[in-house]
C-alpha cells in the first residue's frame, strides 16, 4: 500500500469555490488545485439567493479534474441551509444570509427568550443571519411547511454526492441550537422557541464515515469506486483553525478571508455575560475544542470596494496604500452598516465623515483605512479575548486568503504588539484534507497534524514595529464615536 495518499478538499467560500487535491504522507504535504469556480449569489424577485445547483455543478468538475482519490470531504460558510421535501427534492434555492429576511427577526427572538439567555444556552455571537433567526424569519413560509429536511450547505452537497444525510457538528454549532457544553442539540431552548430538530439529521463529528460517492456521480466524474465521503470541519473556519501551524506556544489565531475570525482555541466555552457584551462567540472545533472567536467584517469591504472600482491591480493597490499616513481614518470593521453589499466607498467615506475624521478620497486612502480599521479590529478582538478567556497569547497566527495581503499582516503585527505568523492560505482546504487523513490513519492527533503543517507549508514571519500607543489611541478615538 502506499504511504502517499490522496484527498479531494471541496472549499466553498462566500466567493468563490475550489476543489484542491491533497497529497498526504507521514512527512509531506502538497496541495494542487484541481478546479476553481465562482459562487455568484443571484438576486430574484423574492430576495437573495445561493446558486446552490452551480456550485454543485462545480463540484462534480472539479472530482472530474481531481482524479483518483483516496476521500472527499466538503466544507463551506455556515449559517445557511436547503430545504429537501418528503421525496428528498430540494425546495427552492438556499437563501443568502446577506437577505434582508431576518431584518428585525433578534428582537422577536429575544421577546420569548432573552438575549442573555440565549447567550447562556448556546455561546453564540448575535449575528442577524444565525441559522435560528433564519428559522424564525420563515415560520409560515410555503417552503418550511413543505420541508420534511433542513440540510447544511456542506451537507446537503455531500447528500447530493452520497445519498446520505447527516448534519456536521461544527457547522451545527453556527445554527444558535447547539449546547457547546454538551455539544449537542438544545432541546429546551429550540422547543421554547417553536423550533423542530427533527428537520435536522442525525449530528456527525469531524472524521466520521458520510457515505460512498453515488454510482451517477462516479459514472459523471470518471471515478472509480469506491469513493468514500469523510465527514470533515465542514464549517471552514473549523478545518482553517485545525491547519493553525501551531506548536506548544500560547497563540491566537485570525482566519481571513471575506470575514476575519479572529480568537483563541480553548477547551471549554466562556459563557459570561461580559463575553457576551462584547460579542464573542463559541463555535465548536475538532477533539472538543472551542473556537473561541469574534466575527469582523473581513477583507469584504475591500472586495467590495475593488468591484466599485472596477477591479484595479491590487498589487499596485496595496502599494500606493502603504505610502498612506498610518491610522489618518478608521472605521469600526464590525459595523452591521458595511454588511449589505454596495456603494462601499462611499459608505466607508460617510463613516469618516459622521465621525469627524478625514474622508479618505482616493482607492489608495480608502483601501489604507480598510487594512488599518481590519488591524484595529484584529487587535481589539485578540485583546478582548486573551481577558475574556485569562489565557495570554504569544504569536497570533494569520491564515487564509488575507495571508497574501502583506501590509494587513505588518498592521496586524503592529497593532497587536505581537509577532505575526501568516500562513498557510489555503488552510481550510488543507484543515479539510487532514481530517481525511486521520480518518483513515494516514495522520496522528491535531498536535501532529499541526506539526506537518509546520514541518511542510511556507510561512512568514512579521515582528511588531514601533508601540501600540498610537492604536490604543486610534481605538480610544473610535470608542467615542
Amino acid at each position: 500500500m502506499s504511504a502517499v495518499k490522496s484527498y479531494a478538499a471541496v472549499d466553498l467560500g462566500a466567493s468563490s469555490g475550489r476543489v484542491m487535491v491533497g497529497r498526504v504522507g507521514p512527512d509531506s504535504l502538497e496541495l494542487t488545485e484541481a478546479h476553481r469556480f465562482p459562487n455568484r449569489p443571484v438576486r430574484v424577485p423574492e430576495g437573495l439567493r445561493w446558486d446552490v445547483l452551480g456550485l454543485y455543478a462545480g463540484v462534480l468538475d472539479g472530482l472530474k479534474g481531481a482524479g483518483a482519490v483516496d476521500s472527499v470531504g466538503i466544507d463551506s460558510w455556515a449559517v445557511d441551509y436547503g430545504l429537501l421535501d418528503a421525496d428528498g427534492a430540494l425546495i427552492g434555492n438556499p437563501v443568502h444570509y446577506r437577505d434582508g429576511r431576518t431584518d428585525g427577526i433578534a428582537e422577536k427572538v429575544w421577546a420569548t427568550v432573552p438575549a442573555a439567555e440565549l447567550y447562556a444556552a448556546t455561546g453564540l455571537q448575535y449575528a442577524p443571519f444565525n441559522t435560528l433567526y433564519q428559522l424564525t424569519a420563515a415560520r409560515g413560509s410555503a417552503q418550511l411547511d413543505r420541508a420534511e429536511r433542513l440540510l447544511l450547505i456542506p451537507d446537503l452537497l455531500t447528500y447530493w454526492l452520497t445519498g446520505e444525510q447527516g448534519t456536521e457538528l461544527t457547522n451545527a454549532s453556527t445554527t444558535q441550537l447547539i449546547d457547546p457544553r454538551t455539544r449537542d442539540w438544545a432541546h429546551g431552548l429550540a422547543e421554547r422557541l417553536g423550533i423542530d430538530l427533527s428537520l435536522f439529521a442525525p449530528l456527525r463529528r469531524p472524521g466520521d464515515a458520510a457515505g460512498v460517492l453515488r454510482p451517477e456521480v462516479l459514472e459523471e466524474t470518471g471515478l472509480a469506486g469506491p469513493v468514500p465521503v469523510t465527514a470533515v470541519g465542514s464549517h471552514d473556519t473549523a478545518s482553517a483553525v485545525a491547519a493553525v501551524p501551531a506548536g506548544g506556544e500560547r497563540f491566537a489565531y485570525i482566519c481571513t478571508g471575506t470575514w476575519s475570525l479572529a480568537g483563541l482555541e480553548l477547551d471549554a466555552p466562556v459563557l459570561t455575560e461580559e463575553s457576551r457584551a462584547a460579542n464573542f462567540t463559541n463555535e465548536l472545533g475538532l477533539d472538543g475544542t472551542v473556537r473561541y472567536l469574534r466575527n469582523i467584517m473581513g477583507l469584504w469591504l475591500l472586495q467590495e470596494c475593488l468591484r466599485a472600482w472596477g477591479q484595479p491591480d491590487l498589487g499596485a493597490l496595496l502599494l500606493d496604500a502603504g505610502k498612506v499616513p498610518a491610522l489618518r481614518s478608521v472605521v469600526d470593521a464590525g459595523d452591521a452598516a458595511f454588511l449589505a453589499p454596495g456603494r462601499m466607498p462611499e459608505r466607508i467615506a460617510a463613516a469618516c465623515r459622521a465621525s469627524g475624521q478625514p474622508v479618505p478620497a482616493t482607492p489608495a486612502e480608502i483601501t489604507r483605512c480598510i487594512l488599518d480599521s481590519l488591524a484595529l479590529a484584529h487587535r481589539k478582538a485578540v485583546t478582548d479575548a486573551q481577558r475574556l478567556a485569562g489565557q495570554p497569547v504569544d504569536v497570533v497566527h494569520i491564515v487564509g486568503g488575507g495571508t497574501r495581503n502583506a501590509l494587513l499582516c505588518q498592521l496586524t503585527a503592529d497593532a497587536c504588539g505581537l509577532p505575526v505568523v501568516s500562513g498557510p492560505t489555503e488552510a481550510a482546504a488543507l484543515g479539510n484534507v487532514l481530517v481525511q487523513a486521520r480518518a483513515h490513519g494516514l495522520v496522528g492527533d491535531l498536535a501532529g497534524t499541526r506539526r506537518l503543517l509546520t514541518r511542510t507549508q511556507p510561512l512568514t514571519r512579521y515582528e511588531p514595529r514601533g508601540g501600540t500607543q498610537r492604536w490604543q489611541a486610534a481605538q480610544a478615538r473610535l470608542a467615542r464615536d
